[in-house]
């Protein structure tokens, strides 16, 4: 993959603390907590680029940082310090994060997709799946109801959902559905950025690999750039040109995913390489 291109996403230094911080942070740190003053780094000087049409991933334990990274990036979380640069956004010139609240929901509505762990973060589990999307197409300014209905069953068909059960609400879905449903919804406004934070955890190994399969066609079919966190790094191995590992709030090791695979760094990342085999 060529990736010479102007990045879709650019983060640089990004820190979330918990805690007013002290001179003592920093030095033996219990995992990603200060022994002395007692904050916690969720996030640690993380900083990444992702590139046109990429499927950037990132896997780590559960408290490596990885959710914190996605939550700052949706603007779920405001960061301690670090800049972040959409190149649909002000030409990628203006940090997203002194963006105004009008700004932010204009980057949350056209530019980027966000695909929570748990949908009900992400769906509306009383209003219909159609009305879900027709939401997010509403947000981004449009009023004309024969598109929004057109532009519903198109991406509902695209994630497997039959146009027969459009008008149901996603709480009388499975869980594979209610992801399916929200991944639709991402996709509404022909986002550049894609999250996808943790899809297929909780699934059950079929439905795992049906969602997975339908990442991968949704990638190619509309061109979208994805930043994919999950702590399993069979899903990372599938989907992933390249690779980030977190643990306890930095980054590790970084590179192409076979590389990673084939010749890990790090000692945290051997052993989840080993874990595999």
């Amino acid at each position: 993959m060529q990736l010479d291109e102007t990045p879709v996403l650019t983060v640089r230094d990004l820190t979330v603390r918990y805690g007013e911080g002290c001179s003592g942070c920093g030095q033996g740190m219990e995992k990603n907590r200060c022994p002395v003053c007692g904050s916690v780094w969720a996030a640690n000087d993380v900083s990444l680029d992702v590139f046109p049409g990429e499927v950037l991933g990132i896997v780590g334990e559960s408290g490596s940082g990885k959710t914190t990274l996605m939550r700052s990036l949706y603007f779920d979380i405001a960061p301690t310090s670090g800049s972040a640069f959409l190149r649909g956004y002000r030409d990628g010139q203006k940090n997203i994060w002194d963006a105004s609240p009008a700004e932010r929901r204009t980057m949350k509505n056209n530019i980027m997709g966000m695909v929570y762990q748990n949908p009900v973060m992400g769906l509306r589990m009383d209003y219909s799946a159609a009305s879900n999307i027709a939401e997010k197409i509403i947000a981004a300014g449009s009023r004309n109801a024969g598109e929004m209905t057109a532009r519903a069953t198109e991406l509902l068909e695209a994630v497997e959902i039959p146009v027969s059960r459009m008008s149901e609400m996603p709480k009388s879905f499975s869980g594979g559905m209610q992801q399916r449903v929200q991944i639709s919804k991402a996709l509404a406004n022909n986002p550049a950025l894609l999250l996808l934070d943790e899809v297929t955890t909780g699934l059950d190994l079929s439905v795992q690999a049906k969602v997975l399969d339908l990442i991968r066609r949704i990638k190619v079919k509309y061109g979208v750039s994805i930043l994919l966190v999950s702590h399993d790094l069979a899903v990372i191995r599938m989907l992933a040109d390249r690779t980030i590992v977190m643990l306890d709030g930095k980054i590790v090791e970084s590179g192409l995913t076979d590389q990673i695979l084939e010749d890990p760094q790090h000692a945290y990342t051997q052993q989840l390489v080993h874990s595999l085999i």
